[in-house]
């Protein structure tokens, strides 16, 4: 018999999949993306016949053969199911493979070591009734999803004794009361919220967290160094799903935990991990689903409206920003260091998003490719909208710490969906020209760098039509090359200083005679009128698109 474990509708086979990531499920045969949405998770039973149910996740508990597991999704085929879940290893065979393609049922694998409950529990999760990753009244064994100080205390009281829940940089995620009742390293490690370094790398000398992380059972840990008074000793044990260590449980005992406490932790280690993951799926998915919210409302298209009141914005002007750190091209080609970009981006992007709910709260952030953008209200009787986003995007450049600059371009203010999408363009164009280090300042306006945006984009028209220079700029650029002379940058220097020959002179090093010389030849080699604006304003107009050429 299939028993029904829940039957709320509400995600589908391919977002439930990026919300698990490869931690507990991996696609063995099939097309999950094809799966509209989940409507059940239920049990297979072989000893009974199956209840008909439409887009029902099945996990097939004992399932091993090839010819079994084929024959079960013939089955569920007929039932219109969304996928069948298997234990990994999974041997697929062409028999296999023939009948994932017959009935349309996504075959999936479940990662050794995780057990059926904690799947089965976290798929109810997913998949329960309203937004798919809030957190609300929603529990996991009891506990309120997601709430590891609820499960700290919990564990706390079990063990009689307080307790940290650590992730795997051994940053504090979560501790449980009663820490008074330990010795002065934990109290160090509760302010911080995470534990010291040089405790950090005593343990690692003592092979501490080889051991944690390889073993599945509690482990004793000796106290640290200092006075016997001073410092207690340990019981750690690592947080796992399936293969993936999440973090570690480190209790301070004052006598070693009796068996049917060491069980009740490992017991309990089990709900941490699900509360782990649901509270990763949980944040994931809220952060995807407000991207998809600022993307769209971006895009100044039909869903803007509705994206822009979900996302509290739609009554007000607004104002986007572009925000990027300023990276070389030799960094964003190595694999290693496009890594930690990515990395470095979102953590700038979440940073920039709690910087905005604090100081400017009708906004939203995120980050879309490698740039956040961020939209900002304003209201409709305001006029200094520019201003107010300059202002708050250099209070947030002031604020954070980052190894590599960060730019900011601010586009201009927009009434209505379609302002908002060239607003955003206006926000892109600035802050090409940051990169482009046309500005010497971290935040521009469109109107501060319009020229200069205008003139790079000239160039981009140039160099796709594959323009070359032509007239006198051509003749002098020739005329350079065969010669070795610099009349190029004799002529763009007395462009930039509008004909003054001792500011000119003094721009390129030269005595002001000098300077007259070659001013005279270049307009003989040229055959450049330096009297005629026009001819003036087009060898400027052209040096500067060269200088833009990348």
């Amino acid at each position: 018999m299939l028993v029904p474990v829940t039957t709320r509708p509400r995600a589908s086979l391919g977002r439930i999949l990026e919300d698990l990531g490869t931690t507990l499920l991996e696609v063995v045969c099939g097309e999950p993306g094809l799966v509209d949405h989940v409507a059940a998770v239920v049990i297979h039973d072989p000893h009974d016949e199956p209840v008909p149910q439409g887009r029902a996740l099945v996990l097939g508990v004992g399932l091993r053969e090839p010819a079994a597991i084929a024959g079960l999704l013939d089955e569920l085929g007929r039932h219109d199911a969304a996928g069948l879940v298997v234990r990994a290893p999974v041997e697929v065979t062409d028999e296999l493979a023939a009948a994932v393609k017959r009935s349309g049922v996504t075959l999936l694998a479940l990662t050794r070591g995780a057990s059926w409950a904690q799947l089965a529990a976290l798929l109810r999760s997913l998949i329960a009734e309203g937004d798919v990753g809030e957190i609300g009244p929603e529990t996991l064994g009891g506990m309120p999803s997601g709430d590891l100080f609820a499960l700290a205390n919990a564990i706390s009281t079990l063990l009689d004794a307080p307790i940290t829940i650590e992730d795997r940089s051994s940053r504090v995620l979560a501790f449980s009361g009663r820490q008074d009742e330990a010795d002065p390293s934990r109290v160090e490690t509760i302010l911080g919220r995470q534990v010291p370094e040089r405790f950090t790398r005593i343990l690692e000398e003592r092979g501490v967290f080889h051991d944690l992380y390889r073993s599945d059972q509690p482990i004793d840990v000796a106290p640290m160094p200092g006075p016997a008074e001073g410092h207690l000793p340990r019981v750690a044990l690592a947080i796992r799903a399936g293969d993936e260590v999440l973090g570690s449980i480190w209790a301070a005992v004052h006598e070693p935990l009796s068996p049917e406490r060491r069980q009740a932790l490992c017991d309990a280690a089990k709900l941490v991990a699900l509360h782990m993951l649901r509270q990763r799926a949980g944040a994931d998915v809220e952060r995807r689903l407000r991207a998809d919210l600022v993307a769209t409302a971006l895009e100044a298209g039909p869903g803007a409206p509705e994206a822009l009141a979900r996302l509290g914005l739609a009554d007000q002007s607004c104002v986007v920003l572009a925000l990027s750190p300023l990276v070389s091209p030799e960094d964003e080609g190595q694999t290693a260091t496009h890594a930690r970009l990515v990395g470095e981006r979102q953590r700038i992007a979440d940073a920039f998003s709690m910087h905005l709910n604090a100081v400017h709260p009708r906004s939203a952030a995120t980050l879309i490719g490698d740039v956040v953008y961020a939209i900002i209200g304003v209201r409709r009787d305001q006029t200094d909208g520019e201003e107010r986003a300059v202002r708050v995007a250099t209070d947030f450049l002031d604020r954070i710490g980052s190894s590599r600059r960060l730019l900011v371009g601010v586009g201009s203010v927009a009434t209505d969906n379609a302002a908002l999408g060239r607003s955003r363009t206006g926000a892109d164009r600035a802050l090409r020209v940051l990169r482009l280090g046309r500005s010497a300042t971290s935040v521009a306006r469109i109107s501060d760098v319009y020229v200069d945006a205008l003139l790079l984009e000239l160039a981009d028209l140039a160099n796709a039509r594959g323009d070359e220079p032509t007239g006198p700029v051509a003749r002098l650029m020739a005329y350079d090359a065969k010669r070795r002379s610099c009349l190029v940058e004799t002529l763009e220097a007395w462009l930039d200083a509008f004909g003054d020959v001792i500011a000119a002179s003094s721009a390129v090093y030269v005595h002001p005679n000098t300077f007259r010389y070659r001013l005279r030849r270049l307009a003989e080699v040229a055959n450049l009128d330096l009297a005629d604006p026009n001819a003036r304003f087009a060898a400027m107009l052209e040096l500067r698109l060269l200088t833009r050429t990348p």
